[in-house]
């Protein structure tokens, strides 16, 4: 691949944005090359949770890559959004494994919300965030505008939209629009903290549970009736199987090998 990076280290994969020469900015092939490295990823059992940053310490995503669309149409203008939407943004949301942002830098545009589609983020204290589209004469088209809302309010989300200005992280954290904020070289270490944590549960369970928190910002579902699905479902799984016997045995649960 041209543009990622891909590590993994026991059950945690690690996917670096590498154009740093363009700060990390996303074009066509590096959503593309997003995507792939995603979908194998949730295919594989050995990949238990998937940190996302940039590499460099100036930017996690600087936003998209504006020359690659600067002379599209109305019609090439919602055919980007929507398969953007279709193989990153939504895609990520919806990924059955556990997804951490981990920002390094500038989350502007389509990098901030790349972060929002994500599970958890984490932030380092040099992080600056934003959606400044409108100074281009746009908004933002990958989720930005449904998913800032839905984290920080619609007060603080048209503020941020309309004044296409930035907040730091420490403002982000303020917001609920990061989890943690700590300096640059504590970044990944505190990601790969978040993952060995989510390591100790059942795969299973936890992607029911994304199921079932995404079904609240679904109008088209029922949240509760979701919730009772999911949770009906765990019922009779190895995985429950293994998770209650443990707990009654008073000792660990094993849910990987």
């Amino acid at each position: 691949m041209n543009n990622i990076l891909v590590d993994q280290e026991g059950h945690v994969l690690t996917i670096t944005i590498n154009r740093p020469s363009q700060l990390n900015a996303l074009n066509s092939e590096t959503i593309d090359e997003l995507h792939r490295a995603l979908k194998t990823a949730d295919n594989d059992i050995s990949v238990g949770a998937i940190i996302l940053t940039g590499s460099g310490e100036k930017a996690f995503v600087a936003g998209a890559d504006i020359k690659e669309f600067a002379h599209f149409s109305v019609e090439e203008g919602k055919k980007l959004s929507a398969d953007g939407h279709e193989k990153l943004f939504t895609f990520v949301e919806r990924l059955g494994t556990p997804v951490i942002a981990a920002i390094n830098g500038f989350a502007l545009g389509g990098g901030l919300e790349l972060a929002m589609s994500s599970h958890i983020r984490v932030a380092s204290d040099n992080a600056k965030l934003g959606l400044p589209e409108v100074s281009l004469g746009v908004i933002p088209g990958y989720g930005g505008t449904q998913r800032l809302s839905q984290l920080v309010g619609r007060g603080k989300a048209l503020e941020m939209v309309l004044t296409a200005g930035m907040i730091s992280a420490d403002e982000a954290k303020e917001w609920g629009l990061v989890n943690h904020v700590v300096p640059q070289s504590e970044l990944l270490d505190l990601a790969n903290k978040i993952a060995s944590k989510i390591l100790k549960n059942s795969p299973m369970a936890m992607s029911a549970a994304i199921r079932a928190v995404n079904a609240n910002y679904d109008h088209s579902v029922d949240g509760m009736k979701k919730e009772i699905e999911e949770f009906g479902s765990c019922f009779g799984t190895p995985e429950f199987v293994e998770g209650t016997k443990a707990f009654l045995e008073k000792r660990k649960a094993e849910f990987r090998k």
